[in-house]
């Protein structure tokens, strides 16, 4: 049943968190989307030294800091979340957090999505459907519902936010294979892996909107976790880095619309 609409729809929620899964589940009740729900890693309570597929070393070499519990129970939440998809089949997987608000259309544009990349990028990985803002991109295609008009862009410099991330099969495998142990929250690592090795995509304006609330598994308070002296030099090295790989791949890029 969930791949009768031609996509795997999943949704992370916390275990406990009633109002936010019912808010969600109304919402793709009423765009006709079949999805499963995905219960999230509460990682709050995590003791980092403990887990040994987080390299806080590695860390604080590229963040500037330690990660917090509640970032790596994201982490988790949306690998447990591509586990799923994968072993449920299907070509395509969109994974939304329990605080998206997706356009009415998302099935129409989700199709609209896969139909292009399938003629424009056959090897695409991955597409944020929840970033409001877009840098260092081209757009390539525009899909068209009753009330709105939203650009398809190639993201070079590929966007951060994890609220609706639509996975080719290709994408989720690679994801799988390559990630390693953490060392960036989800949202940062995408962002460095997908820079890099390219097939990302993103939208302008975004289909799928957030409510703003509170995370309730990513967002821990940061000021008690460690923090190298050399925090905001590593930042802006961090980005100013991935920035200048994006822009020498829109350089080399034929990207084309379709």
């Amino acid at each position: 049943m969930i791949t009768d609409q031609g996509f795997t729809c999943l949704v992370i929620n916390l275990d406990g968190s009633e109002d936010r899964w019912s808010r969600i589940s109304a919402q793709l009740n009423e765009a006709k989307v079949t999805y499963k729900r995905i219960s999230a890693v509460d990682g709050r309570k995590f003791d980092l030294a403990s887990l040994d597929y987080y390299d806080a070393n590695r860390a604080i070499r590229y963040m500037g800091r330690d990660l917090v519990g509640g970032e790596i129970g994201c982490y988790l939440s949306h690998v447990d979340a591509v586990r799923t998809f994968l072993d449920l089949g299907g070509k395509h997987c969109l994974v939304l957090e329990d605080d998206s608000i997706p356009d009415r259309e998302l099935v129409r544009i989700v199709h609209g999505v896969t139909a292009c990349l399938a003629r424009l990028d056959p090897n695409w990985r991955i597409v944020n459907l929840g970033n409001p803002r877009l840098k260092i991109s081209t757009p390539v295609h525009e899909i068209k519902t009753n009330r709105n008009s939203y650009t398809l862009c190639k993201a070079f410099y590929f966007p951060m936010t994890t609220g609706a991330i639509l996975w080719s099969r290709k994408g989720a495998e690679d994801f799988l294979s390559e990630h390693g142990k953490l060392f960036a929250p989800i949202d940062n690592y995408l962002r460095h892996w997908i820079t890099r090795a390219g097939g990302g995509y993103a939208f302008s304006p975004r289909p799928v909107e957030t409510t703003e609330a509170e995370s309730e598994i990513a967002d821990a308070p940061r000021s008690r976790n460690r923090r190298s002296k050399l925090y905001g030099l590593r930042k802006q090295r961090r980005l100013l880095f991935d920035k200048w790989i994006a822009l020498r791949h829109k350089l080399n890029s034929g990207a084309a619309r379709g």
